[in-house]
């Protein structure tokens, strides 16, 4: 326990999957945490769920307006910013063929300038404290080795890798403390994961488990929280511009056999 004791965090898209279990680790860890989503209901019941240590604020991440209210409330609430985690993410089916132009811009505008506007402005906050900081961006597999049937998010999650290392080399030239890395995850059982495999909405927990199975096993929300624990802990202090594989060696090639 206490391994972030006292680190205000931003994790965004944490009304549910990924994020929600991101924001519940890092409490349990002694941070205080903003939570953001665009899903009011479900984003101010995790914030209920921690209790005093953690705020709601609805938040789109493609808004630079709205990125700015969420630094600003990270501050005044809790007097600083140490992490931020850049989970908020969206996925579209579609082929470089298939998929619309509005369709690969609205997913950039999420996956992409999310994560940049979330950067660009966390940095100086982070700065001001002066005790450094850590900056986590959800990227993907997708961004290593591409995958035909997500043409646009595919795009997005390699911007989202590239730009990772862009401002990590940016902190490390500054000499602020401040480290960022990306976690690349293979299938996690999330509500998203669900919505894109089977086109429903909404989804029971024993549904969501169903996309797990033995040939193409899925990981748990919480084995993500895992890793971003670790990064936002000083326990990573030496961590920075990496490429955090969470996948069971799905992208592991191995040699072909003579």
């Amino acid at each position: 326990m206490g391994r972030v004791e006292g680190k205000v965090c931003i994790v965004t898209g944490a009304a549910s999957g990924m994020g929600r279990a991101d924001a519940i680790r890092l409490a349990k860890e002694g941070a205080k945490v903003v939570i953001t989503d665009l899903n009011e209901r479900d984003g101010q019941a995790v914030a209920d769920e921690i209790g005093a240590n953690a705020v709601f604020v609805k938040h789109d991440v493609s808004s630079e307006a709205d990125w700015q209210r969420v630094i600003a409330t990270a501050v005044d609430t809790f007097g600083r910013l140490d992490v931020l985690v850049n989970n908020a993410g969206m996925m579209v089916l579609g082929s470089v063929v298939d998929c619309s132009l509005e369709d690969y811009q609205k997913v950039m505008r999420v996956n992409s300038d999310g994560v940049f506007l979330g950067c660009k402005y966390a940095i100086p906050a982070m700065e001001a404290c002066g005790n450094g900081g850590s900056i986590i961006n959800m990227s993907s597999v997708a961004a290593l080795h591409g995958m035909s049937f997500v043409a646009a998010y595919s795009a997005s999650k390699g911007a989202v890798a590239s730009l990772t290392k862009s401002v990590a080399l940016f902190c490390r030239e500054r000499r602020n403390g401040i480290r960022c890395n990306s976690i690349h995850p293979d299938g996690v059982k999330t509500p998203m994961v669900y919505k894109v495999a089977t086109g429903q909405e909404t989804a029971t927990r024993e549904e969501i488990e169903s996309l797990s199975t033995e040939a193409s096993p899925m990981c748990e929300p919480e084995d993500i929280a895992a890793l971003v624990l670790y990064l936002a802990s000083d326990e990573s202090s030496f961590v920075n511009a990496a490429e955090m594989l969470i996948d069971n060696a799905a992208t592991a090639t191995p040699p072909v056999s003579m």
